[in-house]
């Protein structure tokens, strides 16, 4: 008898490879696309708005937004991300249900894990659709953008802009 089964990156994934994440790193707001907000505080509260399941749920097509609590892992090589509170559920623009916000979870679990990009910044994603895919669902952390600066008088008594 021949047993066959899948086998894609998901079912063996091993991590980035990254063990060094801290706590003040990975607090703050993360984005994706879609208006999609994560919000990790230094507490270890959170709250988020248009988040999207993972793995198959994904598929569904569902989002929330809501409260609830994160802990950075043993080995900080994943956030484990628990929705306590949902205060609001939606659709996503691409999926091919209706209304998905029926099947919304009123408490889900999330384990999103830890990457650095090209300049050493933390990457936070997690596994979308098919895992053995491997397609995954990136967060980038905003940044604060600086202000313009004031304008200043010209020497001929113009305002530079």
């Amino acid at each position: 008898m021949v047993l066959s089964a899948c086998a894609g990156p998901a079912q063996y994934y091993a991590g980035t490879g990254v063990h060094d994440a801290t706590v003040a790193e990975a607090a703050g707001t993360w984005e994706n696309i879609e208006n999609t907000r994560l919000t990790l505080r230094r507490d270890g509260t959170a709250s988020f708005q248009h988040l999207d399941g993972r793995n198959f749920d994904f598929d569904d097509g569902w989002r929330v937004s809501g409260t609830g609590t994160w802990k950075l892992g043993a080995d900080g090589q994943d956030i484990r991300l628990t929705m306590t509170a949902r205060t609001g559920a939606g659709t996503r623009s691409d999926a091919s249900v209706v209304d998905a916000s029926a099947s919304a979870p009123a408490t889900y679990r999330w384990s999103i894990h830890v990457d650095r990009d090209e300049r050493e910044a933390l990457a936070l994603f997690f596994f979308i659709g098919d895992p053995d895919n491997g397609s995954t669902y990136v967060l980038r952390k905003v940044t604060a953008q600086k202000a313009p600066a004031p304008a200043t008088p010209a020497a001929d008594g113009e305002s530079e802009r």
